[in-house]
């Protein structure tokens, strides 16, 4: 019996995975039977290509041999798949996108609505954390990220940036001396983004023509920038926030700007892709979507009001 190039493509999605359950679910196959038809194709090729254990795979020399053979014209096959059916169907399929843990604080999931209104065989699947995640191990479509993007196998688009000020409640900023330059922070309570190193971090704040780099502190931390910003406003310190987050609150007079002349320098938004292969009609429907109505929600500056600038390679329009 010859071998089954499918058990070959399953053994590429598993190690890739780094597991059966995740590399299974790709193709829709139950974990028992991913490993079973593996223990088959090892006893095809006449050696074992995985060592297994409770908590991860691990490729023998042999396995690491085979899948670098492998890969790429499995990859090759499926992306050849991936073009022919795109084109001749309306988008469709799961598209998963990672977005910070506030994401739908700021987008309104009236135009979520809308979106798969328009496009009904499309389902969005979204892991929102602040954590960055990983694109590949998780499966991954689409990642709304800030700030630089340091993986070097990733696909970038900016789409447009950002800015940070500095913002407390009127109830704080009464129990405190007046701060009136960028040093005066050092003394106050700041309210910091959890894993800042002991009680002290560094803020850079761009005014009066010139960069200012302070290390404040302070009692409060959290890895959430909605729970930032409920801190600011219960008065706990002064928190630097991006300035679509503090709109609401300095409108109605929950918080004050503190040191208006002083912000943090703008920082670039990013769609991020796990591949320059090609993207799906549907992935780029919603990144499309999403980019429309960032902007016109005033949730980043758009490109062309910003220096642009790329981090990493573009995606091709397709």
């Amino acid at each position: 019996m010859g071998i089954d190039f499918n058990d070959i493509a399953l053994f590429v999605h598993v190690v890739k995975a780094g597991s059966f359950v995740r590399g299974g679910q790709q193709l829709g196959i139950p974990p028992s039977t991913g490993s079973r038809r593996i223990q088959m194709l090892e006893k095809q090729v006449g050696v074992r290509l995985l060592q297994r254990s409770t908590r991860r795979l691990v490729l023998t020399e042999a396995g690491e041999a085979f899948y670098a053979e492998c890969v790429g014209q499995v990859d090759s096959l499926f992306e050849s798949y991936r073009q022919i059916a795109d084109q001749s169907a309306e988008p469709r399929g799961r598209v998963r996108v990672a977005a910070p843990a506030d994401f739908f604080n700021w987008f309104p999931l009236a135009e979520v609505t809308t979106f798969l209104e328009s496009y009904p065989k499309i389902r969005l699947d979204f892991v929102l954390n602040d954590a960055r995640v990983d694109l590949l191990r998780d499966g991954i479509d689409l990642a709304i990220r800030a700030g630089h993007v340091a993986e070097p196998t990733v696909v970038v688009r900016r789409i447009g940036a950002t800015r940070s000020m500095l913002v407390a409640s009127p109830r704080y900023l009464q129990t405190i001396e007046r701060i009136s330059t960028p040093e005066d922070l050092a003394n106050a309570d700041c309210i910091l983004p959890t894993g800042s190193e002991s009680r002290a971090a560094i803020w850079r704040l761009d005014g009066n023509s010139a960069e200012s780099e302070v290390a404040v502190g302070g009692k409060f931390s959290a890895n959430s920038a909605r729970v930032q910003l409920d801190a600011a406003i219960a008065g706990l310190g002064i928190a630097l926030l991006p300035e679509l987050m503090t709109r609401a609150g300095l409108e109605g007079g929950a918080l004050e700007r503190v040191l208006p002349d002083y912000s943090q320098r703008e920082v670039d938004v990013h769609f991020v892709y796990p591949s320059n292969r090609h993207i799906p009609r549907s992935v780029r429907a919603f990144a499309d979507f999403a980019e429309n109505v960032m902007v016109r929600e005033a949730i980043v500056r758009p490109v062309g009001q910003a220096q642009k600038k790329v981090t990493g390679k573009r995606p091709s329009r397709q």
